[in-house]
């Protein structure tokens, strides 16, 4: 399929945002989530989870970056009904992490 603009991009991100779990919803108090083209050294990566787990604070740390990166996840995507349902497993799957879950327990739960 075609890269998707980056305006329509963002509002299946959203989307996603507006569909995750109720269990993960906590999370999004300390989360930015970020749309960017591709990573800088990884370019086939398509979600990034960058912070410290809810499981691991301390204290006040600083919000957690989840960046979703749209180049890759388009181009992996044959058409717009495919690439909601990759945009929604890839914000998931970050947030979970910030959530503390890890990829056993993701895949556990049908969420990887």
């Amino acid at each position: 399929m075609d890269v998707l603009p980056r305006y329509k991009f963002e509002m299946l991100v959203q989307e996603a945002l507006d569909e995750l779990p109720d269990e993960l919803l906590p999370v999004l108090d300390n989360v930015v989530v970020q749309v960017h083209d591709r990573h800088p050294d990884e370019p086939d990566l398509l979600g990034l989870y960058e912070g410290t787990p809810h499981t691991e604070r301390v204290g006040d740390e600083i919000p957690d970056v989840v960046s979703i990166y749209r180049m890759p996840l388009c181009e992996m995507c044959a058409d717009l009904d495919e690439l909601a349902d990759e945009v929604y497993v890839t914000v998931i799957h970050e947030i979970a992490h910030a959530a503390g879950i890890d990829d056993d327990r993701l895949h556990e739960l049908g969420w990887a």
